[in-house]
């Protein structure tokens, strides 16, 4: 079963359960998918859904931030509910370590050197660990081995 069956198979079952905010969080993202698909005239694979979901789980997680430092702690509740229900459609997160050893043999399958190969680098691991890491982590992973 693809990713795009499962969130639509949630979706089922939020509504027989009358689960109005994860239902709607669930409706959030099949639209986002539904456009992306509408818009390049594509069929989202299994990567591409979790590009999204990733995607907006950024999006939530900057709004959770805004909401807080505005003192409107329902919206925060709100955005950290659909947090956790789009949490739900990623692969399991790399830890640190993980994400190290990683850029480590994607830097020697390429044979970049130096800071200059940083693109080509960045390139590469942003196809290996979309969704599976934060960019950022994996940016400044990818800085250190460059360095060494």
């Amino acid at each position: 079963m693809s990713l795009k069956d499962r969130i639509t198979d949630d979706m089922k079952a939020a509504m027989r359960a009358k689960d109005a905010p994860r239902l709607l969080t669930i409706r959030g993202l099949l639209a986002a998918l539904k456009q992306r698909e509408v818009d390049e005239r594509i069929e989202l694979d299994d990567a591409a859904v979790v590009a999204i979901v990733d995607k907006l789980v950024k999006q939530r997680r900057d709004s959770i931030t805004q909401f807080a430092a505005g003192g409107r702690q329902d919206l925060v509740d709100k955005e950290s509910a659909e947090l956790i229900v789009l949490e739900g459609y990623l692969p399991q997160r790399l830890g640190a370590a993980e994400v190290a050893a990683e850029v480590a043999t994607l830097v020697a399958e390429l044979g970049a050197s130096g800071p200059a190969d940083m693109g080509k680098v960045m390139a590469a691991a942003k196809a290996r660990f979309i969704g599976r890491a934060e960019m950022g982590a994996v940016s400044a992973a990818v800085k250190s081995a460059l360095s060494r």
